[in-house]
């Protein structure tokens, strides 16, 4: 695939818009109730339609799917219930024909536990060059039956899991940040290092335009395994150490190596905007995810906070910002934003937690505007162009995700966000597959948010992203235009200018007037005499009317 061939600069991931594909829950192409890549294929002018610039693929490898497929048993080749990798190709290219890019996920901090390393290191035995690969290690106390170390899971609970020999025999303890079927590997390995680069090469030969990187920050560990906060250098013994720099390096000069360049996205949850900035140098990352602003309350300062945190943050190292609402993580804007707790934390999840869905939705119409609008590339997680809401009564026992079982039951987990997506119809399965049922139950009152019903609505949440993303790309303002904050509009008013477009929030109850001058572009809800409602937001032509209430941004 070559520049031509989509329609982009080199340098398209700067302000590009993202769409993430959870495969599993896009589209049914063979009857089974499960999404896969011939489903994609046959949705992909509605992809080109709605306005992205390229696909971001969670992980579609061969994998138990302990933990949503971030279990990884294959990386060259493709999860029999998505196809084969011929049709991974083939998307590649259909893609590539309407000006898609296509971004696939690698997990480099660990494997499944059915990968052919770690079987063979289990089958090997303790002292073997095959457990070196990961990190295996005698337990503590006399009989070896203390961990290792304390360090606590990503999904709560231990991160060591001892082994069993043939015998029954209890034997080495290895390491996993995540699900004991994930076991994490040891980067101070060489065929670590050599194993990852060659898998980078095997998709980027096939087309594939860059590479998400799941749990960038987690990869290298301190040998001595010190407990958190014990570390003789003071730092983190699993988290954001120095040595990782060299790792996206070494992966960034294979990045390089293809015309034209592809491009390196990370998953990086760090509080320390420095440090988080060291892993967007010009020889490092091109671009990394931006939890922050997702996770904020729906509240003005917050945002404004947020906003301003990550503009700092980028500036120094001339990387773009991402902006993003949610993910296949993350509970859905239209229910998060109905809460009385409008953030989001992992940890305070909980079933029965009330939302009003009305509230949510507008809030959630007027957010994206906001997004859309700041500079750097936007991410849109699928369905959120629909207006999904978290699907918060799934019957237990269908529920599959790891992290609610890890919670003895009291976290409802994240399946909620990864119900299949409603096409048509005016009952499941929603035109999701042509027989079979979904791998989820979807909810019985759906039928007016599939694509169907929205697309023969101009006021629909769908309508709204496709006239946002098509002015997102024509406006030259949003191309291009430096920003500055709008000053003196109330607390409850999030505002800032592109050049000479504005955008306004209004996330207070009562209506506030809009300058005269001031001409409407787009409004995520009605206006009425040129006021603003409550939770709404608007694109005003004509920034000038603000004149003298202007300051360019700075951390806040």
């Amino acid at each position: 695939m070559d520049t031509e061939a989509t329609g982009h600069a080199d340098d398209w991931w700067r302000t590009a818009v993202i769409y993430q594909v959870y495969v599993r829950s896009f589209a049914d192409g063979d009857g089974d109730g499960i999404g896969d890549l011939r489903g994609v294929r046959e949705r992909l002018p509605y992809l080109a339609a709605l306005g992205v610039d390229a696909l971001w693929f969670t992980p579609w490898y061969p994998s138990p799917f302990a933990d949503g497929g971030y279990d990884v048993a294959d990386y060259r080749d493709i999860h029999p219930w998505f196809g084969v990798l011929a049709d991974a190709e083939a998307l590649i290219a259909d893609a590539a024909e309407l000006g898609i890019r296509t971004i696939i996920d690698v997990v480099p901090n660990h494997v499944s536990a059915e990968h052919p390393w770690f079987r063979a290191a289990l089958a090997a035995g303790p002292g073997s060059p095959e457990r070196e690969r990961f990190w295996f290690h005698p337990g503590r106390g006399e009989d070896g039956s203390v961990i290792p170390t304390r360090w606590e899971s990503s999904f709560q609970g231990s991160t060591w899991t001892r082994t069993v020999g043939a015998d029954g025999t209890p034997g080495e303890w290895y390491l996993h940040l995540f699900t004991p079927e994930q076991p994490d590997l040891n980067w101070n390995h060489p065929d670590v290092h050599r194993e990852h680069e060659d898998v980078l090469r095997f998709w980027f030969d096939r087309g594939v335009a860059g590479v998400r990187i799941d749990s960038a920050a987690l990869l290298v560990k301190d040998a001595a395994l010190p407990e958190v906060g014990e570390s003789a250098d003071g730092t983190h013994p699993a988290q954001d150490r120095d040595e990782l720099h060299d790792v996206y390096r070494s992966w960034r000069r294979v990045a390089d190596g293809y015309t034209p360049p592809r491009v390196l996205v990370g998953e990086i949850w760090l509080d320390d905007v420095d440090r988080f900035a060291a892993y967007l140098r010009s020889d490092e990352m091109h671009t990394a995810f931006n939890f922050d602003f997702m996770t904020q309350p729906y509240d003005a300062a917050a945002f404004r906070e947020s906003i301003a945190r990550t503009l700092h943050a980028h500036a120094p190292v001339g990387a773009p910002s991402t902006w993003v609402l949610s993910n296949h993580d993350v509970t859905r804007p239209v229910t998060r934003y109905g809460r009385e707790e409008s953030g989001f934390a992992f940890l305070d999840k909980r079933f029965g937690t009330p939302t009003d869905l009305e509230r949510g939705t507008r809030r959630a119409r007027a957010v994206s505007l906001v997004v859309a609008a700041l500079p750097g590339c936007l991410y849109i997680y699928q369905g959120d162009e629909l207006g999904l809401p978290e699907v918060e009564d799934l019957p237990r026992e269908s529920i599959q995700d790891p992290m609610h079982f890890r919670s003895g039951g009291v976290d409802p987990g994240r399946d909620g966000c990864r119900v299949p997506l409603p096409w048509s119809g005016d009952r499941p399965p929603y035109g999701f597959g042509r027989t079979g049922e979904p791998w989820l139950p979807q909810p019985d009152d759906w039928a007016a948010r599939t694509v169907e019903a929205q697309d023969a609505d101009a006021s629909s949440m769908l309508s709204l992203y496709r006239r946002t993303l098509h002015l997102r790309r024509t406006l030259e303002p949003l191309r291009s235009g430096s920003f500055a904050w709008i000053e003196g509009l109330g607390d409850d008013v999030l505002a800032f200018r592109r050049g000479d477009l504005a955008c306004v929030l209004n996330m207070g109850q009562a209506p506030i007037p809009l300058p005269p001058a001031a001409s409407a572009v787009l409004a995520s809800d009605e206006l009425t005499d040129h006021l603003l409602p409550g939770d709404t937001a608007v694109w005003l032509q004509g920034a000038s009317a603000f004149a003298g209430a202007d300051h360019l941004g700075s951390p806040a």
